[in-house]
């Protein structure tokens, strides 16, 4: 058996260039809650260099309609071409579905430093693994989501309306500090 080849300077230039644009691409918030990156949302799923050496950036809306996909790119493009890391070209793919299982725990922590009530985990099983549903899923144990208040931390809270500030959001209320917030849905 002869020993495998050392990785050419080729190679090791090529992973060091992906390696830096997933670095600078950490950097890129998410134009609707800034202080979350597109990283820890879970929207940037794979960097690669093709055959052609072109930097290739796969995203995944967070649901297909998502208006802030366009605006995404852009920004995902000028911190690419800030670094230096061009050429360049976006994927966006919608298989496998994004789920909100793919925020990091640091983006969990942030949004909820914010005053957004981060979703909990959605399913043990891999995303492509899950049926897509179209209906909403029934109470766990027949009882109601207990979404903590992400200011004082009480779970006695009420929805106030299904739908927040964006679509991916309801709107909360905690019954202990009065207080109202957004609560990222589980999906």
């Amino acid at each position: 058996m002869s020993p495998s080849p050392a990785p050419s300077a080729n190679s090791a230039a090529t992973a060091d260039r992906a390696a830096r644009a997933w670095a600078v691409l950490e950097s890129v918030p998410d134009p609707e809650i800034p202080v979350v990156s597109i990283r820890d949302l879970g929207i940037l799923r794979d960097i690669a260099v093709a055959d052609d050496a072109a930097l290739e950036v796969v995203i995944t809306p967070t649901y297909s309609g998502c208006p802030a996909m366009s605006q995404i790119a852009e920004d995902i493009g000028l911190a690419l071409d800030a670094a230096g890391l061009g050429p360049w070209r976006i994927r966006t793919t919608l298989s496998p579905a994004w789920t909100t299982d793919w925020i990091s725990e640091a983006g969990r922590e942030r949004l909820r430093a914010y005053g957004i009530a981060p979703p909990g985990q959605c399913s043990q099983a891999p995303a492509a693994a899950r049926p897509m549903r179209f209906v909403p899923r029934a109470a766990r144990a027949g009882a109601p989501d207990l979404v903590p208040c992400p200011r004082c931390g009480s779970h006695h809270t009420q929805e106030i309306s299904r739908f927040a500030s964006t679509a991916c959001k309801a709107l909360y209320r905690c019954l202990d500090c009065r207080e109202p917030f957004d609560y990222f849905k589980p999906y």
